[in-house]
């Protein structure tokens, strides 16, 4: 087996796999499902839809409310002690093995799962397809508020090599170590579509590659194989081979290009947490916005 081949096996889970040890104690499932704001129906919520449908014994983890509520920009990763504070109330402990899934294909799913890792815990996986791939497949779903587990105790151990700030940031473009990798649409990154968030300005970091997230997914949502998983990153321009940030609007979709790239054994990486919506708002840092790029 293949490096590559035993890292898919760490990260990511089939629905058959979890179908088999959705009863297992150790096993926790979370439904992490979560829209860019243009993305949300009129009138939809997360909450509701979770309610109307999860995989049985699911709970639901809010990256919004999994989050610093210090800080100023939405989904920010939290302290460790408030990480773990919140996790246990889940029923999450240090032993727990943890599958995470979205409604859809992997979008926050990943997010979740580099918050795990973030705070050293690595008992953790993304459900391949997601909630819809588990329909597919012909297994049960359920209805209702998510069941309460009985509180855990976690035991946070912060990786600070797993996150960027944009000090960072400023140096990796200077310097060009690491490489910046921009997970948002190629309109968004090229200034040809608008940002999804009141205020925020069209732009890119100068130097920052573009790496869409939807790249590493097949049409079904499921995460594609391996030898596509890297010609993606190659057209991309991305160097497996060395250090990369990895960024976009607003630290969430940032972490599919991050899972893909550990899927392929590559762990030298970051995610920059504030992503374009802070570095847009920061004055002394360089930046190419959409009034610069019509010229």
């Amino acid at each position: 087996m293949s490096k590559a081949e035993e890292q898919r096996q760490r990260w990511l889970v089939s629905p058959e796999w979890l179908h088999e040890h959705l009863h297992d104690p150790d096993v926790v499932v979370l439904d992490a499902s979560w829209v860019l704001p243009e993305e949300a129906a009129p009138g939809s919520d997360v909450h509701e839809e979770f309610e109307e449908e999860h995989i049985p014994g699911a709970q639901f983890f809010d990256i919004d409310e999994v989050a610093d509520p210090n800080a100023p920009l939405p989904h920010t990763a939290p302290p460790p002690e408030l990480f773990a504070e919140k996790v246990g109330k889940l029923g999450i402990s240090n032993d727990s093995f943890v599958v995470i899934y979205d409604t859809y294909a992997p979008f926050a799913a990943p997010r979740a799962w580099w918050l795990f890792r973030l705070f050293g815990h690595d008992r953790v996986a993304v459900l391949d397809g997601g909630l819809e791939a588990w329909e597919l497949a012909g297994y049960e779903t359920e209805s209702g508020p998510a069941k309460p587990r009985k509180p855990a105790t976690f035991t946070p151990h912060f990786r600070p090599r797993l996150i960027a700030d944009a000090a960072q940031v400023k140096e990796a473009l200077e310097k060009g170590v690491p490489q910046v990798v921009d997970a948002r649409s190629p309109g968004r990154f090229s200034c040809t579509e608008g940002e999804p968030y009141a205020g925020v300005p069209s732009g890119r970091m100068p130097g920052a590659k573009n790496a869409h997230y939807a790249l590493f997914l097949n049409i079904d949502g499921s995460v594609k194989p391996e030898d596509e998983l890297r010609n993606a990153f190659e057209k991309a321009g991305v160097d497996l081979n060395q250090p990369i940030i990895f960024t976009c609007g607003s630290g969430v979709t940032a972490c599919m290009p991050a899972l893909a790239a550990s899927l392929l054994g590559h762990d030298d990486w970051a995610v920059y947490d504030g992503s374009w919506r802070e570095w847009s708002a920061l004055p002394d840092v360089p930046k190419l916005l959409a009034e610069d790029e019509r010229g």
